[in-house]
């Protein structure tokens, strides 16, 4: 993981190599002559032997000149990793191990706790794993004979001879706004122990093996009577300030804590999309994946079971998205040792296939989850845990996984920050000035004595509260102006959110009934640049890949499309394939570019957005083109129709309904009158 883990043990080595090489190449100059000009030059310091100091010097016997050395480069590390980073220190695979004992480890803590009270840094350290430790934080003897990706012989005789030590470094933040997030769907087959999972992480208790756990994180009576969620839930676990450990919901019988309690205390927080397992619940689970914009999915895959039945739907859904996935296998207690070993050579067998083309890391010990870790920036990786609810077996593996997991950097702009006292920049969205804001509505609550409340995560830009936005497209694609009137992250008020922030705001003056899940808040300004109103279009281009379906797909054909949080039914105007002999048909693994059309109404789409679209089990999956304006609108659907205009009934019908709630019967007749004329003077007159 080369922007997150820093090779401390031969950075200067290679800096002096790659200085002296450009020196080399540019000027021919006496050698004596050149070092009496550098001794000139830079004077008290190579008096002082400051510049021939050893790194391994720097760390184990700090002056203060060297904590100055060390803040600077760990700060830029710390910005570069959006907050936090892991470092390895003493790297088994360096040409210049530190052969570190146990004294120096104790010293280079020690400096690294002194570099982070730095002023430039303002960050916390957490040792994590070291290759000599007789045992890991689970208490198992740890070993070194072969390395989680297949290591040849050498490598692994390399490692037991080097000692190495990993630490955590994350920044400290201030306020809530500054905190890290990381949002994960858990997915699986129904009954896999999903809600178990969530329940054992975020309250901190086992379960009874009958569901205790899980009742705390159900929000309808039908969904505990049956023991099966049916909607899309919402749980946290927070990571400290101080060291990184654990905060969770209710920490003492008595003593339950509130999540403001959590989000004010925490460094860094998981947002866990509980999603629903069942078929008939499927729409609810694409909807949470598609809208709720996590950075990572969680399989869960119940041991006695294996990798069946819905687990197999939303793993192609991660993948057709793009997500990265780790697998969790559950009930590892009650389970025979002949039908667990039978579950994972079949999960092996998944993920190696074509169609996923991940490779599967079995995660056991402390080494292994810092080295899954590390190496999950790739999304081929998938680490794979083993986890009794139960007993407790392995859950603190998946606990510390989720401490170092990653924090999403699509959302990352460049900057030139140098030390993390600019995070707090950041968080108040100096770095996203220069984008607008976009906000996708994925909730929408009317809250008593508040208004309208909507959910969702902000896609780009910054906001604060008081800001006036564009909000829409409604029934005709318009965006009206709305103020938002305060913003809540994670049930706490804060002064401003940015891109990859989940938040909530309350909406100035809006009625509950002129807000629908699929609308955006879009900034009215770019930097200091008026924004026009945005345009929308009922209409799109799309490359798809279709993954399944019995027969073909033709003209007119009609599915729900899933991009980001639209979601609305689409029709099939034409079908234009690479390979013309196979003229406008698609049938299970063609790859096309195909023009949709939503049925309703209009919906703000970008290109490069992916997209599902799924009808009874038809599946596909693609990526939006381009948006076609109505000019271009109205000449697709001319030919798609052979020069003639079609209209849907039931749109019309729906945009009347909306016209006479909103401008009362008069209007709502006009426009009636307008379609009626409209389609009679059409040839080919379709009813």
């Amino acid at each position: 993981m080369d922007n997150l883990t820093y090779r401390i043990s031969t950075m200067d080595v290679s800096q002096a190599d790659a200085a002296t090489q450009s020196i080399a190449g540019k000027y021919t100059v006496d050698e004596s002559l050149f070092d009496s000009l550098v001794d000139q030059a830079i004077g008290a310091d190579v008096v002082s032997g400051i510049e021939e100091r050893t790194l391994k010097q720097r760390l184990v016997e700090a002056t203060d000149d060297d904590i100055e050395h060390l803040a600077k480069i760990f700060g830029e590390r710390i910005v570069e990793g959006q907050g936090e980073t892991i470092i390895e220190i003493g790297s088994a695979d360096s040409e210049f191990p530190m052969d570190l004992n146990d004294n120096d480890v104790g010293a280079i803590t020690g400096t690294l706790e002194r570099v982070v009270k730095h002023a430039s840094v303002t960050a916390f350290v957490s040792p994590l794993y070291d290759t000599h430790a007789k045992t890991d934080a689970d208490g198992q003897k740890t070993t070194h004979a072969r390395d989680i990706t297949s290591a040849t012989a050498d490598e692994a005789k390399k490692e037991s001879n080097a000692r190495s030590v990993h630490y955590l470094m994350r920044h400290t933040p201030q306020s809530v706004e500054e905190m890290l997030e990381v949002r994960v769907a858990v997915v699986g087959n129904v009954d896999a122990g999903k809600s178990t999972m969530l329940g054992v992480l975020t309250q901190g208790k086992l379960d009874d093996g009958r569901g205790l756990a899980r009742v705390a994180l159900f929000r309808h009576k039908h969904e505990i009577d049956s023991g099966r969620t049916s909607s899309v839930g919402l749980e946290i676990l927070g990571f400290d300030k101080l060291s990184g450990a654990a905060i969770r919901h209710t920490p003492g019988a008595h003593n339950k804590m509130g999540w403001d309690s959590v989000c004010n205390r925490s460094s860094k927080l998981i947002s866990f999309l509980d999603l629903a397992g069942h078929e008939k619940y499927l729409k609810t689970t694409v909807f949470g994946m598609a809208g709720g914009a996590p950075d990572y999915v969680m399989l869960m895959v119940a041991a006695n079971a294996g990798l069946t039945g819905m687990a197999r739907e939303h793993l192609g859904l991660a993948l057709a998205l793009g997500i990265p996935v780790f697998v969790v296998i559950t009930k590892i207690d009650m389970c025979p040792a002949g039908v667990l070993d039978s579950t994972l050579k079949q999960l092996t067998k998944v993920l190696r296939s074509s169609g996923c083309r991940k490779l599967p890391i079995a995660v056991r010990g402390r080494r292994e989850v810092v080295m899954a870790a590390e190496r999950f920036v790739n999304q081929r990786v998938c680490p794979v845990f083993q986890i009794s609810n139960v007993t407790g077996e392995g859950v603190d593996n998946l606990q510390t996984f989720l401490n170092i997991l990653q924090v999403n950097r699509s959302y990352a702009v460049t900057h030139e920050s140098t030390n993390t006292s600019d995070m707090q920049e950041n968080a108040s969205g100096q770095q996203h000035q220069h984008q607008q804001l976009r906000y996708e509505i994925s909730e929408i609550f009317s809250v008593p004595y508040v208004g309208t409340v909507v959910s969702g995560v902000v896609n780009s830009g910054t906001m604060v509260p008081g800001q006036t936005v564009w909000m829409g497209p409604d029934f005709h694609g318009n965006f009206i102006p709305v103020v938002m009137k305060t913003i809540h992250r994670k049930r706490v008020e804060v002064q401003s959110a940015c891109a990859g922030q989940s938040v909530s705001i309350a909406l100035k003056r809006i009625s509950r009934s002129q807000v629908r899940k699929g609308m955006v808040l879009l900034g009215r300004t770019r930097g200091d640049v008026e924004v026009e109103q945005p345009q929308v279009s009922m209409t799109f281009e799309a490359e798809v890949v279709v993954l399944y379906h019995s027969t073909t797909i033709t003209r007119r054909y009609q599915a729900m499309v899933h991009c980001g949080s639209v979601h609305q039914t689409a029709r099939v105007l034409s079908i234009r394939q690479a390979d013309e002999s196979k003229g406008s048909l698609l049938r299970t693994g063609d790859r096309a570019k195909v023009l949709f059309q939503f049925i309703r109404h209009p919906e703000y789409v970008l290109p490069n957005s992916r997209l599902i679209f799924r009808e009874g089990r038809t599946k596909g999956v693609g990526k939006v083109l381009r948006v076609l304006n109505k000019q271009e609108e109205r000449e697709a659907i001319s030919v798609a129709t052979n020069g003639t205009m079609v209209f849907d009934h039931r749109a019309i019908k729906i945009k009347m309904e909306a016209l006479r709630h909103q401008n009362g019967p008069a209007a709502a007749t006009a426009t009636k009158a307008a379609f009626d004329a409209s389609i009679s003077s059409k040839k080919g007159r379709k009813v």
